[in-house]
């Protein structure tokens, strides 16, 4: 893996016209800061324009010299910590643009000053000047780039200052300050302190440790405990060196002889509570209803032991540049001013290595970066990774874009998205040469570099020519003496367009192609990242670019496609959704990596990935005949087995049949199959070839065929505009064998190759019936559906559509258009849901005329569905209601459910009334066991009852009596 890809991020530099040397400066949305040193307690304003043009805006004095400075880009407010008289002061500067208006007016409050409104009214027109007293001295601070809110660190505590807004009226809103937490931290002294969106990350030298303040629901019995907040346990971790008196130690050591290293310590998570560092929170806020109650979770803590290196025991070794960076959700027209914080990312480094780590869900390493020499300082951008050493100005890889995106869509890595990997190793973009680089900041595309070079540099770079020395040496030699030798220059660095970095990754990568596959992938999976990272900056949306980016983006989809589908890497499946992002047809992606008229090409696996599945999905992109044979050539050479899935796409309708039997042929002389021998007979239909159709069809049982289609459902159904078709050989089976279709689909269905619903449009397409009307075969395929179905959600599911067919029929006096594929017999014997009737249903049936004796079938397969045990006759009722008991076929079905649900008087109640020649033969085939008692307690009363109301007019009666 190439380390070091010597490209250009740095444009152009300009010199900012500083009058004094700068001691400390820090970037505003579009402003720099840069406080003098102690000569002169002043901070010069600048404003930044294109290209890092720089003019000056103002300055204005402070109480002493900076010590420490930071910007909010909430509130647009500078502070400070600075020195006067041996003190430190933290002072808040607002409202300091009024002076680019010539404005010099100054007002200087206390925090938590009240203003009155005479007062207030001035604040519109001069630079307001918040003092914030502490007890103790601040030592340094950081602003919540979200909220605008203020941590002070002290020593053993952070000290939290609220961002208010106080609207004293329509026209004039003051910015302040509430003082509201304090972190009580023992045995701490913080070296650095970074803050946003009420994540933690504290340093000293050795040791980092990184909290979230969570909000917690305050009720009356957790008031006290949240106002004490949380301590961490005392235990001592991985061997942490515990204080002990040296009276009591057995050997009165010199302690100054000797450096006590605790061991190196690295906690995640909750893991990280055992680190021995308590915290407790105090809030300071005057109590309201809206009181916001916190807890502390743990995130990380990390202790480093002193550099023991090759090169000896380095006791400068410490932390420096912790930051936190925030990743916001990629914009949208709609989400433009409600932009949701994404990811959370924090950075640290040692002289010698910088760590990043992810804050999420989990909170995970996911770069170590290893500096060529001892670094300054460094700062973290969400595409780079800027870092200064003694002699350059460094830009390295960053993977933030990459994590935030998992974290914006977890199904990121699926064969419709991809990203390139987090743990992408990192590389060095550039190695710039400065002399005596110092300080550095970073805001939108420049970077602010402050160098200084030491004398000895001066005088070795202003040395002049053999030529010039006589005549300027006295001067070279006074000025490299004297005290007023600047040596130093700050700097404004450009960094070039993403676009055009982008663009010079990309060129660079082809150096690869050929040489290095992993390299090639790996620059290209930077300028993606480089991309993606622009598109989920806050100001993409009003960016000049956009449009740009979001072709670079896809043009970078479409080189990481081409590069899984050329080269032969584990990764290869990353063809299909990168190509899938670019956007790309698969007729473009052909001419991206099929070269014209070269027989002997050989195909990678990702190329071959991504054909599979591209034209195993229902897309509306008809290849022509040419690409569609082309395709047919390339799978014949690299995976023959799958020649009959790629000939039933629908991407394939194009191609020549003939072409493609032959390729079927070559093939099925090696690997015969069921489903090979089936395309060609779908392939023997397109080109009306009868003859060869029966021959294929004729090789295998119906059994075997109807199996068979599992294998490639779309010889009988295709997508085509999203909308579901029979084929060709689906309409040839209907017409010819109908009963191989119906045991297809069923076998389809028990395979889970198409579900019920789309069965029923499958048959009603098919069939060309109306929405509502309901073809025979779809009867057919419920019907074979009952045999083999085991599912009871299912069967009920069929049981009732199937009776609500019978019974239309029976009902509307509608015969079914085509003949059935079986009688009631032949379901009798093979489907356990059909029952055999019962005798006292055919001695009903024999009495009188029916109307029904046209539909015999249906009305016997209704019958002999309520005589099964199956059906849950509960639900059936509602769709048997249109029968009447007008004839002796409403009377069955009547006296079958009231049999069903156990209302055995009902029955025979309707059977002595409408038929009672059937009602002692009913009796005998129902009234058994507990029912039994229903022939003397119901039948013989009720019979006596009839006889001798009407006499000896009725022998039916009679002779049922008898």
């Amino acid at each position: 893996m190439v380390q070091l890809y010597n490209l250009h991020p740095f444009g152009s530099q300009r010199v900012v016209p500083c009058k004094q040397e700068p001691a400390h400066f820090c970037c505003g949305q579009d402003v720099l800061f840069v406080a003098s040193t102690a000569a002169s307690c002043r901070v010069e304003v600048f404003t930044v324009r294109e290209q890092g043009r720089c003019e000056a805006l103002g300055s204005f004095a402070t109480l002493g010299p900076v010590l420490r400075m930071a910007h909010s880009s909430a509130g647009d407010y500078l502070v400070t910590i600075e020195e006067k008289n041996k003190a430190t002061f933290l002072r808040a500067y607002m409202n300091w643009r009024c002076m680019s208006a010539g404005s010099s007016r100054v007002c200087v409050r206390m925090v938590g000053h009240k203003m009155e409104e005479s007062y207030s009214e001035a604040l519109k027109e001069q630079m307001s000047v918040v003092e914030m007293p502490l007890s103790d001295p601040p030592l340094c601070i950081s602003c919540c780039p979200v909220k605008g809110d203020l941590l002070v660190g002290c020593k053993n505590k952070l000290v939290m200052f609220c961002l208010k807004y106080c609207v004293i009226n329509q026209n004039l809103t003051v910015l302040d300050f509430e003082r509201s937490l304090i972190l009580h931290i023992d045995n701490l002294i913080p070296a650095e302190v970074a803050f946003c969106a009420r994540h933690i990350a504290i340093t000293t030298e050795l040791d980092v440790l990184i909290l979230k303040l969570e909000l917690v629901q305050q009720s009356a019995e957790r008031t006290e405990q949240c106002a004490q907040g949380v301590s961490a346990p005392e235990k001592a971790v991985d061997g942490g060196v515990k204080d002990e008196s040296p009276s009591t130690h057995p050997l009165q050591l010199e302690l100054d002889e000797f450096i006590i290293c605790q061991k190196p310590v690295e906690l995640l998570g909750e893991e990280s509570k055992l680190c021995e560092i308590p915290v407790t929170l105090e809030s300071t806020e005057l109590p309201t209803e809206d009181t916001k109650h916190f807890q502390v979770q743990y995130l990380l803590f990390r202790r480093f032991a002193p550099d023991q290196s090759p090169f000896g025991f380095c006791e400068e070794t410490k932390l420096h540049s912790v930051q936190l960076l925030p990743v916001y959700q990629t914009a949208s027209e709609e989400t433009e001013n409600k932009r949701k914080l994404l990811s959370l990312f924090c950075f640290f480094s040692l002289p010698h290595v910088g760590y990043l780590y992810s804050l999420g869900k989990l909170v995970e390493l996911i770069s170590t970066y290893q500096y060529s020499e001892k670094s300054e300082q460094a700062v973290l951008t969400p595409q780079f990774l800027h870092v200064i050493t003694s002699q350059n100005l460094q830009c390295f890889t960053v993977r933030c874009s990459a994590a935030a995106a998992r974290g914006e869509d977890p199904y990121i890595d699926t064969t419709v998205k991809a990203c390139p990997p987090v743990t992408l190793d990192v590389c060095t973009l550039r190695m710039q040469l400065f002399i005596g680089p110092r300080a550095i900041c970073h805001f939108k595309n420049h970077i602010i570099l402050l160098t200084k070079a030491d004398t000895e540099d001066i005088t070795e770079r202003r040395k002049p020519t053999r030529r010039m020395l006589s005549r300027k040496a006295d001067s070279i030699k006074s000025r490299t003496n004297s005290e007023s030798e600047p040596g130093w220059n700050l700097y404004i660095i450009n960094t070039v367009s993403t676009i055009q970095l982008y663009r010079e990754m990309v060129e660079y990568s082809r150096t690869y192609e050929n040489v290095k596959t992993e390299s090639c992938i790996h620059l290209l999976s930077e300028a993606h990242l480089l991309v993606r990272a622009a598109i989920m900056d806050p100001h993409f949306l009003k960016s000049d670019e956009k449009e740009d980016l979001l072709r670079a983006f896809r043009e970078s989809c479409a080189f990481l496609g081409d590069c899984y589908s050329r080269f032969d890497t584990k990764d290869y499946h990353l063809a299909l959704p990168y190509y899938r992002m670019s956007g790309l047809s698969m007729t473009e992606v052909l001419k991206r990596l099929v070269s014209e008229g070269d027989e002997i090409q050989t195909y990678e696996r990702g190329f071959i990935f991504y054909l599979t599945h591209s034209l195993n999905e229902d897309s509306n992109e008809e290849l022509s005949k040419e690409s569609g044979n082309k395709i047919l050539q390339i799978f014949y050479l690299a995976d023959p087995v799958q020649l009959p899935d790629i000939l039933c796409s629908p991407s394939m309708r194009n191609i020549c049949p003939l072409t493609a039997v032959k390729y079927l042929q070559k093939v099925e002389k090696t690997m015969p199959s069921v489903v090979l021998t089936l395309t060609k007979a779908f392939l023997a239909l397109k080109m009306g070839d009868l003859a060869m159709y029966e021959h294929e069809m004729h090789s295998y049982k119906e059994t075997t065929l109807a199996c068979g289609f599992i294998g490639q459902p779309r010889l009988l159904q295709q997508c085509k505009e999203g909308i579901v078709m029979p084929t060709e050989f689906a309409v040839h089976l209907k017409e010819m064998q109908p009963g191989l279709l119906v045991a297809a689909t069923v076998a389809l269905h028990e395979n889970s190759k198409i579900e019920l619903e789309e069965a029923d449009t499958f048959f009603k397409m098919l069939c060309n019936s109306s929405e509502n009307t309901i073809p025979q075969l779809l009867v057919d395929f419920w019907e074979a559906l009952l045999v083999v179905s085991s599912q009871e959600k299912i069967l009920q599911e069929l049981l009732l559509r199937v009776t609500s067919q019978y019974v239309w029929r029976i009902s509307k006096k509608q015969l079914p258009e085509t003949k059935p594929l079986k009688t009631t017999e032949d379901l009798i014997n093979s489907c356990s849901h059909f029952g055999l009737i019962v005798p006292w249903v055919a001695s009903i049936m024999s009495v009188g005329c029916s109307s029904g004796k046209d539909y015999h079938e249906d009305i016997s397969r209704l019958q002999s569905l309520l005589c099964s045990q199956s059906i849950n006759i509960a639900s059936a009722l509602p769709v048997l209601e249109p029968l009447t008991e007008a004839d002796n076929v409403g009377l069955t079905v009547r006296v079958l459910c009231n049999t069903r649900l156990g209302k055995y008087e009902e029955a025979i109640d309707q059977l002595l009334r409408r038929c009672p020649d059937a009602a002692v033969l009913y009796a005998q085939h129902e009234l058994k066991g507990d029912n039994q008692a229903l022939w003397w307690n119901k039948l013989l009363p009720e019979l006596c009852k009839r006889t001798r109301l009407t006499g000896n007019d009725c022998p039916i009666l009679i002779s049922s009596l008898k």
